[in-house]
């Protein structure tokens, strides 16, 4: 069996990763070497002076920053970056909102234009709409690697070249970016952010944004990776988050503040959001 590669990081919780031949040959037109997502942890960091392989890393959820070269960039939700063997780079989450993101690395003569195909330079943020424009791409390279069958670096190779034409495709935002649906979907969105605290169901939010709730339902599925009531949950622990940074905070009372009777579930809830126990976060504070 191929040996785990030593890159993979361990400041994750959840996680799904496959690899193939990690030393493919030298005069191979195009590899992948290995792909996946992560659910990384709050202290999540990466720094490398330079890496064996072409990588591009797209976010799905959360938010940090990212070091290409001499440029820091934040990131956020729906963008996706790319970096060579010769690129220094510091990947950096956001602790109150840390990253859920999928990466690929990648390597052989075409890689470099492979990247060209993508509109996606080394040291290049592009920003995809709808933000999960390539979550059934990625996926499904992720299970043909799993499935590790005759072919599976071959079919793993046609759909990195799917990704990086999507990538090129989803890259500008379009005209539906632009349209009254879309300007709804996002003060939808603006609301349950702002109100996160006191909101506890959907019908309550359809109900203060005067929209029908199936109607939101369908626009936070054609917009959004989210629903809206995930997106509310997203917002009520970024908030906690926030508060058990500061000293002296005890989680039933974070609980309560984000309108949680229970502390167990909310800790769960915790941990499935943001991937770390509410006891554990106090502790990087």
């Amino acid at each position: 069996m191929l040996a785990s590669p030593e890159f993979f990081s361990t400041q994750v919780g959840h996680v799904r990763r496959m690899y193939l031949d990690l030393k493919p040959a030298r005069n191979i037109s195009l590899a992948v070497v290995c792909a996946g997502f992560e659910h990384c942890s709050p202290d999540f960091e990466i720094t490398r002076e330079k890496f064996p392989y072409y990588c591009i890393e797209y976010v799905l959820r959360g938010q940090g920053s990212v070091s290409l070269g001499n440029q820091t960039c934040e990131l956020k939700s729906g963008d996706v970056f790319a970096y060579t063997p010769q690129t220094p780079h510091v990947i950096k989450a956001n602790a109150r909102d840390p990253f859920i993101k999928y990466f690929v690395d990648f390597t052989g003569s075409r890689a470099a234009q492979l990247l060209g195909d993508s509109r996606l330079s080394s040291g290049d943020i592009m920003r995809l709409f709808p933000p999960d424009s390539l979550v059934p791409l990625f996926e499904e390279l992720i299970r043909s690697g799993l499935a590790a069958g005759a072919k599976a670096d071959v079919l793993c190779v046609k759909l990195l070249e799917c990704i990086a034409l999507k990538i090129a495709a989803a890259s500008t935002p379009s005209e539906a970016a632009k349209s009254r649906t879309f300007a709804v979907y996002q003060q939808c969105r603006a609301h349950i952010e702002e109100h996160c605290l006191r909101l506890k169901t959907l019908d309550q939010i359809a109900k203060e944004c005067r929209i029908d709730k199936a109607y939101m339902c369908h626009l936070f599925r054609r917009f959004d990776h989210e629903s809206p009531y995930q997106s509310l949950l997203h917002f009520k622990m970024k908030a906690a988050a926030d508060e058990l940074q500061r000293s002296g905070a005890l989680i039933k009372d974070v609980a309560a503040a984000v309108g949680f009777s229970d502390p167990l579930h909310f800790s769960r809830l915790f941990h499935r959001v943001l991937g770390m126990w509410p006891s554990d976060f106090r502790n990087l504070r």
